[in-house]
């Protein structure tokens, strides 16, 4: 047993995943060491170091893991906060040990979410699949968030667990995670639709024929909203508005509408004007990121779906992959604008796997070294305080 464990803990696999996750680690610390030499730091920042891996948003999630919601934070799911001061409680009045707590938490989320993005393409693709997608989403430009205090690498962790769990057919597992995934952000709950499809298309794979008891296991599915609404019950019990998440979006600065949807052709529209407009600054920085990411991103999908159909190994791809990244690509496009968009696109991991599959190793190169020069900007922009997504 003990040689079984150790020849595990030793494999190939497992020292890849860790290597690159500690070179990805200590070349985000040298690209904010480089950032104090070459960027001034932006005022609202008071203390470069360790605590430039919680701006913005992360000093948000700080605050309710401190005292609760306040102002518009609302905005922010609160599974991360709670676990945050779940993890430290002796120390729970402690910023400090508010802060350990949250990277110590993104960190091992993000070690896991390695983990488990390996385990769920090895059931489809062979070990070079595997090993491009997680370098792909190591060096994308802004995947410095899964280091800082933001929710995206606890999600990562429970979205990918979920599709895991549903290939290995855990359908209660699936439920569980599905919940604490739609409780950490708005779009978990688009695994609704993507697991439903799973469970049909594994039937529908395995020509069995369906019996009255083959649909006891979609209850566990139905847990998947269970985290939404008891967020929006909290916020209808204390702010007398259970879409409050939604509501505040406008006070975020991000000029995001709530009362009306706008279409994605209308967005980018609004973008190539401000490019050509915007002056060269920081702010441009960001504005050509996000466009970039919306449209690579959107581009992605869509080649994905349309060589599923017509390339061999194109075909692995999971419809029910589809499906979610689709529907949370989509969704914060409709008010208005691409916003954080650079940051949302990190959970869109069959985009990843895409990448993984595009055999041109010219095109694999230079898509590297644009993204790895793009990340060190992005990492020394956002630590020095500079909004980047």
């Amino acid at each position: 047993m003990r040689k079984l464990i150790g020849k595990r803990l030793f494999s190939p696999d497992v020292r890849f995943i860790v290597v690159a996750f500690l070179a990805w680690r200590i070349w985000l610390q040298v690209f904010l060491w480089r950032g104090w030499f070459v960027l001034p730091l932006k005022e609202i920042l008071a203390h470069p170091g360790l605590w430039a891996w919680a701006n913005f948003d992360g000093e948000h999630y700080l605050a309710i893991a401190y005292h609760g919601y306040v102002n518009f934070e609302q905005a922010l799911f609160p599974l991360y906060p709670w676990l945050m001061r779940i993890f430290v409680y002796p120390f729970r009045e402690s910023p400090f040990a508010l802060l350990i707590s949250g990277l110590t938490i993104s960190h091992l989320a993000f070690l896991s979410s390695l983990f488990l993005f390996y385990k769920l393409i090895k059931l489809d693709f062979d070990d070079r699949v595997a090993r491009l997608a997680i370098f792909f989403l190591l060096v994308f430009p802004t995947s410095f968030f899964f280091g800082a205090v933001y929710s995206e690498s606890l999600f990562l962790a429970l979205i990918l667990g979920s599709f895991y769990a549903a290939r290995k057919k855990q359908w209660w597992v699936v439920g569980i995670l599905g919940a604490l995934a739609s409780a950490t952000q708005v779009v978990g709950i688009f695994l609704l639709p993507a697991l439903l499809w799973e469970w049909w298309e594994q039937r529908s794979t395995e020509n069995l024929r369906l019996k009255t008891q083959d649909f006891f296991e979609l209850i566990p599915l139905f847990l998947v909203p269970l985290g939404l609404l008891f967020y929006m019950r909290f916020l209808a019990s204390y702010f007398q508005d259970p879409l409050m998440f939604l509501h505040v979006q406008p006070a975020f600065g991000a000029t995001r509408s709530v009362d009306k949807l706008i279409l994605i052709y209308q967005v980018f529209w609004r973008y190539l004007k401000m490019i050509a407009t915007t002056k060269l600054d920081p702010l441009y920085f960001t504005v050509w990121l996000e466009f970039l990411s919306a449209a690579g991103f959107g581009s992605l999908l869509g080649f994905a779906y349309f060589a599923r159909n017509k390339l061999v190994y194109f075909k692995k791809i999971r419809f029910s992959y589809l499906i979610f990244a689709v529907f949370a690509f989509l969704a914060p496009t409709l008010t208005g604008t691409f916003s954080s968009m650079p940051r949302y696109v990190l959970i869109l991991f069959p985009c990843y796997i895409s990448l993984a599959l595009i055999k041109n190793k010219f095109f694999c190169f230079l898509f590297c070294v644009f993204c790895i020069l793009l990340l060190a900007f992005a990492t020394i922009f956002f630590t020095r305080g500079y909004f980047v997504g």
